[in-house]
């Protein structure tokens, strides 16, 4: 199983869901969006709150790729910000080594 950054760092999503997800991260409040995007109970550490916000996002790009008429570009931009807002939380609950 790959770790969260490489799994992050792989995805190849268009440019313009990246830009309007980088556009809304930094309004990102854990409590109130992962609830209303994921639909599952919020996990008390960041990374196995990523490892869902990832399932919905691969399943909202499958339906993006099929052009399926339930495929939502608004709920996509949500969960892309949701993943960037949690690995950006991520990041900074890291213990950085000494030296």
């Amino acid at each position: 199983m790959q770790d969260i950054q490489t799994r992050i760092a792989q995805l190849r999503r268009p440019k313009l869901l990246i830009e309007a997800a980088r556009a809304g991260a930094g309004k990102y409040r854990r409590e109130h969006h992962f609830l209303r995007l994921v639909k599952a109970t919020l996990p008390a550490r960041h990374g196995a709150a990523i490892m869902k916000i990832l399932e919905e996002e691969a399943r909202l790009d499958s339906l993006r790729r099929e052009a399926d008429a339930s495929y939502s570009v608004q709920r996509h931009v949500g969960v892309l910000i949701a993943l960037m807002g949690e690995f950006r939380l991520f990041k900074e609950n890291v213990v950085q080594p000494v030296g």
